[in-house]
């Protein structure tokens, strides 16, 4: 018989981490001869920072994808931490919500933002470690990406909502790992669906934001229009205000 942490471990279609790309990777960084605590570190450090914000063709896009495109979101960022938690034996958990497409202004450029559903499916990673499970949220942008929008708002000090950020403390968001909680859009959330062993089994009964011919021209172009967006704000900044 399974013992019930097992479903916290194991592979499935979207957390494909025995893929060869993921498996060099692992290899590549020595993360499995780290502490759990040293490695969740490690790894969540990567998934922030050097897969970049940007968003993917859908949300249900495998790990491996994830990793060959390079950037993602809240989304797609979370599936590709929870598979490389996994490959190290560490376990983790999914915990999908729904945040308010007005944290997104700024990232989703003004001719583009009538298209974004009022909320928009969002989730978190949860990774099981010290006998407790630990929130993780705030992977979801890169730290250069960050910077130029703190810079822009540098006077910010308390509410922040947009450019893909909803916090209580701009300059200071929690989003280094400590050991503790991470978070950069929880402050946007609008509905909580509750925690699952599994993504996949998440979006089997959510789907996805959008449907139809939007999905359609997400896909095909307004994603890249929102891609050069972020990309323009890493190297350029801001220039205006929300």
């Amino acid at each position: 018989m399974n013992h019930p942490q097992d479903d916290y471990l194991k592979t499935t279609s979207m957390l494909d981490f025995e893929h060869p790309s993921i498996r060099a990777l692992i290899s590549e960084k020595g993360w499995q001869r780290l502490s759990k605590y040293d490695a969740t570190g490690e790894i969540y450090k990567f998934v922030r920072d050097d897969i970049l914000f940007g968003y993917n063709a859908d949300d249900t896009i495998t790990a491996s994808q994830v990793l060959k495109d390079g950037y993602g979101q809240c989304n797609t960022k979370g599936t590709l931490l929870m598979a490389l938690l996994r490959a190290v034996d560490i376990p983790t958990r999914f915990h999908g919500f729904t945040i308010y497409n007005e944290l997104q202004k700024g990232a989703i450029p003004n001719y583009l933002f009538g298209f974004a559903p009022d909320r928009i499916i969002h989730s978190w990673v949860e990774v099981f470690l010290n006998e407790r499970w630990i929130n993780l949220e705030g992977y979801i942008l890169d730290r250069p990406y960050l910077k130029k929008v703190q810079t822009a708002f540098s006077s910010q000090c308390t509410q922040f909502s947009g450019f893909g950020i909803s916090t209580n403390s701009l300059q200071n968001p929690p989003i280094d790992w400590q050991g503790e909680d991470t978070y950069i859009q929880s402050e946007g959330i609008a509905d909580d669906f509750g925690v699952y062993s599994q993504p996949d089994d998440f979006y089997q009964g959510y789907g996805s934001n959008l449907s139809g011919i939007k999905k359609w021209l997400f896909r095909y172009l307004l994603r890249h229009l929102m891609n050069l967006n972020v990309k323009r704000i890493r190297a350029k900044g801001i220039n205006r205000k929300i």
